[in-house]
């Protein structure tokens, strides 16, 4: 073996790991603290794969069994590679394939209506009782909020709904887009302590039967409306927009379209939040794992160009939260979930599967801690003074919000069925708050 030992020779600054070749022999990098990791090469090809293209081949070898993990498991193997990802990126066979990949990228995430809902088919349409499997029990997938740092993922969750809706500042009686409204979640949320009307867009099909199935056991489907659209294909206008871990799926090239229909579809007084995952570096591209196995077309901007696409589509920013370890944290309690379930996916889907979630979902929590991600939290309107000058009333819209939680019996302890409430006047209740 040459090149799987030249590259770990070089990229492993920190750590032990030890590597067994297929005739037995060993090698140690790093500086020998940590927890060792021992992975063991079954098949002679890898090494030639990896000095190739080593983002690539390392997942897939893990993946098929190819590199087997003798000592440790996937989660410490992605957090040691994340805490040298320098090194890794600096390996001058990874420094060309990241030039090849910025050169191409814009390519590789044009998403036209047509191949967007290939794209949501790949990841949503591997069945809701999947996903069911390991989030909480209302399918938020998404950043949760962790107000303390303590919380459960039902109670993060739940806190995450509060705080997109207190930025929303909702009013009884308005409409409100919910572009990639997942499996309903968030949308029924805000029906329900809100008293609004919401038209949710999905481009995957099992998300739109279970949402459409869980609105009208809940009692909502007078109010809230489900359908299998493309974000560009909406026509009507709406006093709020949110969009919740849907940006990430545009496409570089798409995203000054996005925000123009954003813009397009607020009133004159409207307001959209936008939850989405983005860099705090500069602009980078999608991994050659997540683009082929999980995210097809996805990718992370940066902020400069999500400003940039914003004042293309020409709305006001009103204002931009950055959400730095939350989605770690949520991803610690995905992941603790989905171990406890890893035989069930093992045996429906096969090991092969159940080995690649779990490296996407380790190496997501290892790149919001040692890399380059976060989520911003965007607060847009067409108006400059669309909302108050000060973030002071977040915590009275949240006590409003949490009142009529608990009149409506949602609870964050587990599936709570929704009930219609009849909302006070917003007035009213934040002179009560």
């Amino acid at each position: 073996m040459r090149f799987m030992p030249r590259l770990l020779r070089t990229a492993l600054r920190t750590g032990t790991l030890v590597l067994e070749g297929p005739n037995g022999r060993t090698w140690q990098f790093g500086d020998g603290t940590g927890e060792e990791i021992r992975l063991k090469v079954t098949d002679p090809g890898l090494d030639w794969r990896i000095g190739l293209d080593p983002e690539l081949a390392g997942p897939e070898a893990i993946m098929d069994g190819s590199l087997a993990i003798e000592k440790g498991d996937i989660r410490s193997l992605m957090m040691l590679f994340m805490q040298n990802r320098d090194g890794f990126d600096s390996a001058p066979v990874q420094r060309l394939r990241d030039r090849l990949a910025s050169v191409l990228r814009r390519a590789m995430q044009f998403n036209p209506a047509r191949r967007a809902r290939r794209n949501a088919a790949h990841h949503y349409d591997l069945g809701n009782e999947f996903y069911r499997l390991w989030l909480d029990a209302d399918m938020q997938y998404s950043c949760a909020y962790f107000e303390r740092g303590d919380e459960t993922l039902e109670e993060a969750q739940l806190a995450k709904k509060r705080h997109i809706a207190a930025k929303l500042r909702l009013e009884p009686g308005q409409r409100v887009l919910d572009i990639g409204c997942g499996w309903g979640g968030m949308a029924l949320y805000l029906a329900q302590v809100a008293d609004v009307e919401v038209t949710g867009i999905t481009l995957a099909g099992e998300q739109l039967r279970f949402a459409e199935r869980r609105a009208e056991e809940a009692g909502l489907s007078d109010r809230v409306k489900f359908r299998l659209a493309d974000y560009r294909e909406v026509e009507e206008r709406f006093d709020r927009v949110v969009s919740i871990g849907m940006a990430e799926h545009v496409g570089l090239p798409h995203l000054p379209t996005y925000f123009r229909t954003v813009h397009d579809r607020l009133t004159p007084d409207g307001v959209a939040l936008i939850h989405l995952i983005g860099l705090s570096g500069p602009p980078s591209h999608t991994g050659p794992f997540l683009r082929k196995y999980i995210f097809p077309g996805g990718y992370c901007p940066s902020l400069s160009e999500t400003s940039a696409a914003v004042e293309q589509g020409g709305v006001w920013p009103l204002d931009c939260e950055v959400l730095r370890l939350h989605y770690a944290e949520t991803l610690v309690a995905w992941q603790e979930r989905f171990h406890a379930v890893r035989d069930r996916v093992e045996a429906e889907y096969g090991a092969n599967f159940r080995r690649m979630w779990e490296m996407y979902l380790a190496g997501c929590e290892g790149t919001f801690r040692h890399g380059p991600h976060c989520v911003f939290q965007l607060q847009l309107g067409r108006k400059r003074d669309a909302v108050p000058l000060t973030r002071d009333y977040l915590g009275q819209e949240k006590a409003v919000l949490e009142r009529r939680e608990r009149l409506a019996g949602i609870s964050p302890s587990g599936p709570e069925r929704l009930r219609p409430q009849p909302a006070k006047h917003d007035d009213e209740e934040r002179r009560h708050a």
